[in-house]
């Protein structure tokens, strides 16, 4: 089933249907009980009570993860990217009449869509993982013809963003959730500008291990979800808390049963500028074309189990299978060493984490302009999808 969007809707139309949704969706995400800062307990282990939340909920909100400096520096990478990104979709010129940002990496760097539109929804797209349509508002007259939606390879893009996947509490994290063998998925910039911000219809994520015999709420890892500014109902993430723990979920049943695409019991995942959230790439998720006044730029940056990816053999977009051996799952790792070297160097007085598969291999993963070219150029040609 589609949600019919109703004809000619209007930002402001769709604000106002959103409205009481939205709000009363926030106040069921603000007593979930599942966000604060990152604390350990006194084994220097990532606190109990953030994992049971999390394996309750399917996310959790950290706060105050990036201080400000950081948050600056994030900022400006992106803005100088997209102030470098192809005038058009296609285009091999920026703004200024220049090369674009990316333009030497193999695979595209930036991803346009028409504001306001859904892409994704119930097409084919992505496996069809996405079977309702949402709702596409009319956008203001004086809309651009396209906006940028994602940036891809976030890390050979921007050093901000190298550096903050090298983070000792995040990692720590992905360890306490994934197992200090944890390896990486991949890693994506998406990008709501306020009145333009295309929807990302409802669907979850994975796609290899949902018939696994042992099969669990972990199965398909997550996702770091960095704010560089305030996520709110209007511009965020919306999740079906709990959905994660299912094997089998009717998306289009609970799009019947709700009346819309407005699903009952959906919560936003919001939170100020500088949080970081962790979400179940299991969980049921979804977000409205973005009709607000906010902007919302978040850097993804996701995380498997080792044992959910080793030696498995998947299907990509293009119709040719990757298997990830030994070989190929230790390659992609190399750049969270890499990452990892890269913050000591601009951050020394932050602690510095310790990823077990590689720290005592003897090898040089030194940030610098060599390894720049050698281990980091193209990397995410290396990314890996379950």
């Amino acid at each position: 089933m589609s949600a019919q969007p109703a004809p000619h809707t209007t930002v402001v139309d769709h604000q106002a249907e959103l409205e009481a949704y939205m709000s009363a969706g926030q106040t069921r995400a603000l007593a979930l009980g599942n966000r604060g800062p990152i604390r350990y307990d006194a084994q220097g282990d990532i606190h109990p009570d953030i994992l049971e939340a999390y394996w309750r909920e399917g996310f959790y909100v950290f706060e105050n993860v990036i201080q400000q400096r950081e948050l600056h520096e994030l900022r400006a990478d992106v803005d100088n990217a997209l102030a470098g990104a192809p005038v058009a979709p296609g285009s091999d010129v920026n703004a200024a009449g220049g090369e674009p940002v990316g333009s030497a990496f193999v695979r595209d760097t930036f991803h346009f869509a028409k504001p306001l539109s859904d892409p994704l929804g119930g097409t084919a797209k992505n496996k069809g993982r996405h079977p309702v349509k949402m709702t596409e508002p009319t956008p203001n007259i004086d809309a651009p013809t396209h906006t940028i939606e994602r940036i891809h390879g976030n890390l050979q893009v921007m050093d901000c963003a190298l550096r903050l996947y090298g983070h000792h509490d995040l990692l720590s994290v992905a360890a306490a959730v994934n197992g200090p063998d944890f390896v990486p998925y991949n890693e994506v910039t998406f990008v709501k500008e306020p009145r333009l911000g295309v929807s990302v219809a409802w669907h979850r994520d994975g796609t290899t291990h949902w018939d696994a015999p042992d099969w669990d709420d972990g199965a398909h890892g997550f996702n770091f979800m960095a704010q560089l500014y305030p996520s709110t109902p209007g511009n965020g993430v919306w999740v079906l808390p709990g959905s994660h723990k299912k094997k089998d979920v009717d998306i289009p049943s609970l799009v019947r049963a709700s009346g819309s695409e407005r699903i009952d019991g959906a919560v936003p995942m919001v939170c100020d500028a500088g949080a970081v959230i962790i979400s179940n790439r299991q969980l049921v998720h979804g977000s409205f074309a973005n009709t607000s006044a906010d902007r919302r730029i978040t850097l993804n940056m996701g995380f498997f189990p080792r044992e959910r990816v080793l030696g498995i053999s998947t299907e990509r977009l293009d119709g040719k299978v990757d298997t990830y051996d030994h070989t190929r799952v230790e390659e992609r790792s190399r750049i969270i060493e890499l990452a990892i070297d890269a913050r000591a160097q601009h951050f020394p007085e932050a602690p510095r984490y310790r990823y077990a598969p590689l720290a005592d291999r003897g090898q040089s993963f030194e940030w610098n302009e060599a390894n720049r070219e050698a281990l980091l150029s193209n990397y995410n040609l290396q990314d890996m999808y379950i």
